[in-house]
């Protein structure tokens, strides 16, 4: 069996050496594995770095980029069996990430799989404990419901021919192909052991345009959902109250109580931007999509204290 790990990269030549090493020192039971790069027109070193580690390279112009438009084409230069998708930001914890993303696919327990999510001590507060929401320490195989994020997933090839991703989205494609395959009795797992470090490092208007750019592909995915200003508002209010109230008890330090309000301030104001003039849904619902709180399970998240780890490069 193969397994192409698939890479949409712009730039990310901070990360994507950590990345690709990380690949390498992969332990599989009978996995063969290749590594494809969808690049949207990178001016860094992303390109060199991928050739100096063997990755299949393929590319799309910025004009024709979508996400699930650039994923579709990785998906069509790969040769695998189980396309494994992974953000060029985002880096493997452990040697067995690849085996325990790819087993329940292999299993046959579900045809699409994602992992965990981690922050580390330089990643915004606030984006930790979404994270932790998210991507909560207990795998779920198979969970219920269609939530998926391509920055840490796997697909099997032969789904993947059926249903490719929706290629006019602004963002949301893997909600959307989840939310497609649940509809018709599909099975998607969460596996919390296959954990990457997801390193974000925006500008506040980055920010603010990403949750925008999401709510907006949620408009086509869910058109009942409505974020109203008062839901902004109250959602600000709540969600870093939350964060202030856990950074104090945890103990953080690394980012500031007012850069936690600037994240949750761009987070709701770019999700109104984005969802704003659609029909009102009930207030549970507003919450599940648009998270303003964190479980009290995952408020015991070890990773939402400072890590006290090496760094990226020398940790993994």
């Amino acid at each position: 069996m193969r397994a192409s790990i698939v890479i949409r990269t712009l730039n990310e030549a901070r990360h994507l050496g950590d990345l690709l090493r990380m690949v390498a020192r992969q332990r599989t039971d009978g996995i063969d594995i290749e590594t494809v790069l969808v690049d949207s027109g990178s001016t860094d070193d992303t390109i060199c770095i991928a050739e100096a580690h063997g990755a299949r390279i393929t590319t799309i112009a910025k004009a024709d980029f979508s996400f699930g438009r650039s994923l579709n084409r990785g998906c069509a230069f790969a040769s695998g069996d189980i396309l494994v998708l992974i953000s060029g930001h985002c880096v493997p914890v452990g040697d067995d990430w690849l085996q325990r993303l790819c087993q329940p696919l292999i299993d046959g327990q579900a045809v699409y799989s994602y992992g965990r999510q981690i922050g580390d001590d330089a990643s915004n507060y606030s984006e930790r404990r979404i994270f932790a929401q998210y991507f909560p320490d207990r795998s779920a195989i198979a969970q219920e419901g269609f939530f998926c994020n391509n920055a840490n997933a796997a697909l099997l090839r032969s789904v993947w021919e059926g249903h490719p991703f929706n290629e006019d989205l602004t963002g949301l494609e893997d909600l959307d192909l989840a939310r497609r395959l649940h509809d018709q009795g599909e099975r998607i797992a969460y596996v919390a052991e296959a954990a990457v470090f997801h390193h974000h490092a925006e500008t506040w208007p980055q920010v603010r345009r990403r949750f925008e750019r999401e709510a907006i592909a949620l408009r086509s995915i869910m058109p009942e959902v409505h974020l109203s200003r008062l839901d902004v508002l109250r959602f600000v209010l709540v969600s870093t109250l939350g964060d202030w109230r856990a950074a104090r008890r945890n103990g953080v330090q690394g980012t500031t109580r007012a850069d936690m309000l600037r994240y949750r301030w761009n987070q709701y104001v770019g999700a109104y931007r984005g969802n704003h003039d659609h029909r009102v849904l009930s207030r549970r619902a507003k919450e599940r999509f648009f998270y303003p709180s964190v479980s009290k399970e995952a408020e015991q998240d070890d990773y939402l204290k400072p890590l006290r780890r090496p760094s990226a490069h020398e940790g993994q």
